[in-house]
């Protein structure tokens, strides 16, 4: 071989054998770079006509490429913004139920009270006129402590119905009793009867048992679809980690900088890298599972025997019921109370000459379901759990679901029926590694992104244990008990929509009775063997009365 021809050949051969391993002898161009790159709004001055060498690159490949330092930074930071939109729009389905669910459960409870309220108030002014609005504070403030309940106030359901029952005993016992003057003393001596003696039936009792139970059902479980709420919206809105971002832009953008702007990663791959990315949200997956199985009793609870719609449609009806049986027994009622108070002080002769009031002996007319305000929030509360119930199932696993409802969307894989040409971190060909297990702990060995799993997100541990404590009230809710109610009573429940009345019998005439005290000689002695246990009766109720009225005095 000619010398000439040695000399030409072996400083080419350095040169081919000084190229990167891959690279065409000539570079390519980046025209198609150039257009996608500009499509996504950035800058073509940052991008060069044709490829260049790589070894500025922090990220991708380190051979011949079509981007700079500035693309590289650009496009890091563009996958980034991608994979929180990402994320945030597959989540969207379970934030827009629970957001839209509690506002639509939230204003049916708070017009549910708004009207039992009003079908009260018009039913015990057409029915007992000036008589029950001169006492209708004592209803006004059993609806005000519902609402406040329901809002989230300090109340004990058990304790504020007792009361009511007691004052309202309190207020008819003088009453029926219009020839007597009562002190307050005597009238707190009177309401201690209001269990004893059942003046109301076992109305009140039965009201309570439903009342309670379906008032903390309604708001837990408007409690829950605020936790729920909140946790997906905080979770949704993720913060990768720099190992994250980098797998993001090596996935997303790093077949730009190679010259493949078209090329989409392969499914296997971007399931690793956002496994890898999400591993915090997949471990709240167990604890929001427990909290929507525990959403969906507490809703089969609202359905059933804790439906508050059932309860309160009626209330007027129960109340009015309850007062019937109170005017049926008054007076035996007020001969036990005479008994145990003591004998009452005549009321000044004016009044004590009259009889009572006319309208008093007025005749009891439920209304008719038509005349009975329109459903509250136009709808029902079946339609309203049917409906939520569906969206609750659908909600499940969601978290740990992430990274394959991404994966699948066809704008950021190439699918799973095209595993060959696909981007796979390095090249268009197969990706091989095996997919990852979900949570944290099972990342250790991520090919794709590198995570701490010695270091969980506090942020995630936050709303799992926010989860937790709200998972637990609705298990207790399930059971008809509140932190501060505790229901012993082996009733089930009460009965359901419809009149109200109980047995199927609705009494139909209110007509209150006046009563006379018995005689009685203020010198009599006692000599007969039961003195003593009479004695031993009466200084119980003495102190029972002065406990009340500390009781009272402390709230």
């Amino acid at each position: 071989m000619p010398s000439w021809i040695g000399a030409v050949i072996l400083p080419l051969l350095g040169l081919l054998l000084s190229l990167p391993a891959g690279a065409d002898v000539k570079a390519r161009s980046c025209g198609e770079v150039r257009q996608a790159y500009g499509a996504k709004g950035f800058s073509l001055a940052d991008i060069p006509y044709q490829e260049i060498a790589g070894e500025h690159l922090r990220i991708c490949p380190q051979e011949y490429t079509c981007c700079t330092t500035e693309m590289e930074d650009k496009l890091s930071q563009q996958s980034k913004l991608e994979f929180e939109n990402l994320v945030e729009e597959t989540s969207h389905f379970v934030r827009t139920t629970f957001v839209s669910r509690h506002k639509k459960f939230d204003e049916f409870f708070r017009e549910l009270l708004e009207n039992a309220e009003k079908s009260l108030n018009d039913m015990f002014v057409r029915t007992y006129g000036m008589l029950y609005m001169q006492n209708s504070e004592v209803f006004q403030d059993l609806f005000a402590e519902l609402k406040r309940y329901y809002t989230g106030g300090n109340v004990n359901l058990e304790e504020m119905l007792n009361d009511f029952w007691a004052r309202l005993l309190e207020r008819m016992f003088q009453l029926i009793n219009p020839q007597y003057h009562f002190s307050e003393d005597y009238l707190e001596c009177v309401s201690k009867y209001t269990d004893q003696l059942k003046p109301f039936g076992d109305v009140p009792r039965k009201l309570k048992i439903q009342v309670t139970r379906a008032f903390i059902a309604a708001r837990t479980f408007v409690q829950g679809l605020t936790v729920g709420r909140e946790v997906a919206n905080r979770v949704s809105k993720v913060s990768p980690t720099p190992g994250c971002i980098r797998a993001l832009m090596k996935m997303l953008y790093c077949p730009y900088c190679r010259g493949l702007p078209t090329v989409r990663p392969c499914n296997n791959y971007c399931l690793n890298v956002m496994k890898g990315c999400l591993a915090n949200q997949a471990d709240l997956d167990t604890e929001w599972n427990l909290f929507i199985d525990a959403m969906l009793l507490v809703a089969e609870r609202l359905e059933g025997p804790f439906n508050i719609e059932s309860v309160m449609d009626p209330i007027d009806v129960k109340i009015s019921e309850a007062i019937m049986n109170m005017q049926e027994n008054s007076m035996q009622v007020s001969a036990k109370v005479f008994q145990g108070c003591g004998q009452p002080k005549p009321a000044p002769a004016l009044r004590s000459a009259r009889s009572a009031p006319e309208n008093f002996n007025t005749r009891f007319r439920p209304y008719n379901p038509e005349e009975r305000p329109t459903t509250a929030a136009g709808t029902s509360l079946d339609r309203l759990v049917t409906d939520i119930k569906e969206k609750l199932k659908l909600s499940k696993k969601v978290w740990s679901a992430l990274p394959y409802t991404i994966c699948k969307d066809e704008s950021v894989t190439a699918g799973t029926s095209n595993e060959e040409e696909c981007w796979n971190g390095h090249s268009k060909a197969r990706y091989l590694p095996e997919i990852m297990n979900d949570g944290l702990t099972n990342q250790i060995n991520n090919p794709e992104v590198d995570v701490d799993i010695t270091r969980p997100d506090t942020f995630i541990r936050q709303q799992i244990m926010a989860l937790r404590v709200m998972t637990n009230k609705l298990k207790n809710a399930y059971n008809g008990n509140d932190v501060n109610f505790q229901d012993t009573s082996d009733e089930s429940s009460g009965s359901g929509s419809g009149s109200g009345c109980m047995d199927d019998v609705c009494p139909t005439e209110f007509e209150f009775v006046t009563t006379e005290a018995p005689p009685v000689d203020p010198d009599r002695r006692e000599v007969d063997s039961s003195a003593a246990q009479r004695g031993h009766s009466l200084l119980s109720w003495c102190l029972t009365g002065i406990v009340l009225a500390l009781q009272r005095l402390s709230r």
